[in-house]
């Protein structure tokens, strides 16, 4: 339906004799023609698919005293057993409020249900597999960092607002978390305090997208602070092809891939790719 064949190759047959081809799938291709460009390699975005790696580059990075700091909010991973779920998070030293966050993300619905628990007792009503991080009063703006080659851009979104010990005690149970990081939940026009609107440093930004190049994160401001940042989500494919979009679109889009791509070879062809702002 979208003009994509794919074809069988004969191995005992020369490749000229068969093709042209635009893309070869193949598991030991790569291993024995390593001259071929490969785009996104699976090794390469493979920890992305699961929450407890996802963050592990930040984690491994060394931002400190670069005009800002970045890390990542303190979280363990459950893999069974709902029941146990409160002691494990009191070993863990983890506290309260806590986000819940399902630890495959495979683009499913689901791996985008995110709940915050606020008590002990209501820990063991989550479903595990997961990944339970702890909530980071963040005044309810998140930064998404959009990244693609060396462009940055970085929009306002709004969040969950900041909870104190004496909300938690007073509002036990989960809840779900709002899509926090979608357009409609856009804060870049809205009349914020200077503090709390006020981006990340660029140079910070720009160590920080060298090293996850090719990626889209979200990152947090932790109240109070003007320079201590935490990145909370990391995602690949950060978008979906449109139809229907205008020509002026579809040939900056095409533009977009046409350094990477069409002077290695490839033959491309763009309906339209919309999710990074002002592209």
């Amino acid at each position: 339906k979208k003009g994509i064949l794919f074809v069988a190759i004969d191995v005992n047959l020369p490749l000229s004799d068969q093709g042209p081809f635009d893309i070869i799938l193949h598991k030991d291709y790569r291993q024995t023609h390593p001259e071929v460009t490969v785009i996104d390699p699976p090794y390469a975005i493979q920890q992305l698919h699961n929450r407890q790696s996802m963050l592990q580059d930040v984690v491994d990075l060394n931002l400190s005293d670069f005009h800002g700091r970045v890390g990542v909010p303190k979280q363990m991973v459950i893999m069974k057993d709902p029941l146990s779920i409160p002691d494990e998070v009191a070993k863990a030293g983890l506290k309260l409020p806590l986000v819940a966050k399902p630890l495959v993300v495979d683009g499913s619905a689901k791996s985008h249900e995110l709940f915050l628990a606020c008590d002990w007792s209501s820990l063991s009503e989550l479903e595990p597999p997961l990944v339970l991080q702890e909530f980071v009063n963040h005044d309810g703006i998140l930064f998404k960092i959009y990244i693609v080659g060396d462009a940055i851009k970085v929009v306002r979104r709004f969040s969950l607002a900041n909870v104190n010990k004496c909300q938690r005690a007073k509002v036990p149970g989960i809840f779900p978390f709002p899509r926090v990081s979608s357009a409609a939940a856009s804060a870049d026009d809205a009349d914020l305090d200077p503090r709390i609107a006020e981006l990340p440093p660029k140079p910070l930004l720009e160590r920080l997208s060298k090293e996850l190049r090719h990626r889209l994160a979200n990152m947090i401001r932790e109240h109070g602070t003007r320079d201590i940042f935490y990145v909370i989500d990391i995602n690949y494919f950060p978008g979906k092809w449109m139809e229907n979009i205008s020509s002026s679109l579809h040939y900056r889009a095409f533009l977009l891939l046409e350094r990477h791509w069409v002077k290695e070879g490839f033959s491309c062809s763009l309906s339209g790719y919309g999710k990074m702002p002002d592209y």
